[in-house]
């Protein structure tokens, strides 16, 4: 913009320069010439009572003078056909002004005045001034130059000033882009300075207020969250407490589970802003380890179920940029679909292995009926059983690490997902992890 403000000055600029310094250029040679002319005229009229009262020889003699002295010759054409002065063609203006008349005439050259003297004797006497074109152009290139250089040193203000009220209106935009995008990258801190002109300092106040409105409203969404977590508290005491009086180990750690979840749900809607995303970027885990205790997690309910369950996990670690809780989520959301809207008896398959890139791909396969036609269910609508927000879910934290989520059908027709997990920060682009061999299960 800035760029853009400086060309317009200097295009409006240059118009008016043109428009005004040509015409005064072409004044100034005119009036040069007209100068010139003129002095050409007054020299050769006071010569006109010396060829009535001077003889030849010393009429000859005083054009002499004149013309050592003068820039512009004189030549004074008698009536009996005598030239006196600096030698001159009888031009067909020169035989016009012997019949009287007294003019000045544009030659090849220059300029010739004629002034015609009467009462002589045998006639008319014409004295003829020439003068040459560097005469008539006399002072004309210095007068130029000085307008030229005027003219480039207005030029050069005006772009200077241009330039000035240009940064007034350039910074406060910037300064407003600036906070625009620290609001877009998720900086709720971020607000813009209100200056430079009305237009630009509303546009600020503008952009101020939405952030105040939209911290706001994300104050009031987590604390809206954090109260509801809340309120499970309670019943899940009461869970524990049933949980408790009928001695089942496996049931007691599912409470656990829960109220672990419903803690760190708390705590991250309770913590401060733009920690998650910091907090995301510093995860990492061992995908091995978590997704071998998560199938060991839901075998026993395979095994009742009559399912044949394959698990194929790295010996050695995986690291992913996950952390331990989302990962083990995502696992959980993709097995809980298999049981949930999987037949019992229908088999499914785990697996998990290396990313070229770093990272780990995380693949659950099942013999079920397999997706609906169109896809999944669309977060927040229900069908089937399903609110939709799993498979959500499960993509977002394969997104925010850098990876992917895929879903299709099994080879053998039922549903099919890959998570994709990137490498934790700070590991080398494509490195890999050497598999020492397959656990199975």
């Amino acid at each position: 913009m800035r760029l853009r403000v400086v060309a317009l000055v200097v295009a409006t600029s240059s118009l008016v320069l043109v428009s005004f310094l040509v015409p005064l250029a072409l004044v100034l040679r005119t009036l040069a010439a007209d100068r010139a002319v003129s002095t050409a005229t007054v020299e050769a009229q006071s010569m006109a009572p010396l060829v009535t009262a001077l003889s030849p020889r010393s009429l000859q003699l005083t054009v002499d003078q004149v013309n050592a002295a003068s820039s512009t010759p004189v030549t004074i054409f008698l009536p009996d056909g005598t030239v006196v002065g600096a030698p001159a063609p009888r031009t067909a203006s020169v035989r016009l002004a012997l019949s009287g008349q007294s003019f000045s005439a544009a030659v090849p050259g220059g300029v010739e005045v004629l002034v015609a003297v009467a009462g002589l004797q045998d006639g008319t006497a014409v004295i003829r001034s020439f003068v040459p074109g560097p005469v008539l152009r006399h002072g004309v290139t210095r007068a130029w130059l000085l307008l030229l250089g005027v003219g480039a040193f207005l030029l050069l203000l005006s772009v200077t000033v241009a330039d000035q009220l240009a940064r007034s209106l350039v910074r406060p935009l910037a300064a407003l882009a600036l906070a625009a995008d620290r609001l877009a990258a998720g900086d709720l801190s971020a607000r813009a300075a209100v200056t430079g002109p009305p237009e630009v300092r509303r546009a600020g106040n503008g952009l101020n207020r939405l952030a105040i409105r939209i911290d706001d409203l994300l104050a009031h969404e987590r604390e809206s969250v954090a109260d509801l977590s809340h309120r499970l508290r309670t019943p899940l005491t009461a869970l524990r407490i049933d949980a408790e009086s009928l001695r089942d180990s496996r049931l007691l750690d599912d409470v656990t589970a829960m109220e672990r979840t419903v803690s760190e749900i708390i705590r991250e809607a309770r913590g401060r802003r733009g920690g998650a995303a910091k907090q995301a970027q510093q995860a990492s885990c061992d995908a091995a380890a978590v997704i071998a205790e998560r199938a060991g997690f839901w075998r026993p309910l395979a095994e009742d179920q009559d399912r044949l369950m394959s698990v194929e996990v790295p010996a050695g670690p995986a690291l992913v940029r996950v952390s331990r809780d989302d990962l083990a989520a995502c696992a959980d959301i993709l097995l809980e679909n298999v049981f949930t809207h999987t037949p019992e008896g229908a088999a499914l398959a785990v697996r998990l292995s290396s990313r070229a890139g770093g990272g780990a791909w995380l693949v659950v396969a099942d013999d079920g009926p397999g997706f609906p036609p169109g896809g999944p269910v669309r977060r927040g609508l229900s069908g089937g059983g399903s609110t939709g927000l799993g498979l959500d879910i499960a993509r977002r934290i394969a997104e925010e690490s850098g990876g992917t989520m895929t879903i299709g059908p099994s080879a053998s027709g039922g549903g099919w997902v890959t998570l994709g997990f990137g490498a934790p920060a700070g590991q080398p682009a494509g490195r890999r992890h050497r598999r020492a061999g397959l656990l199975r299960g």
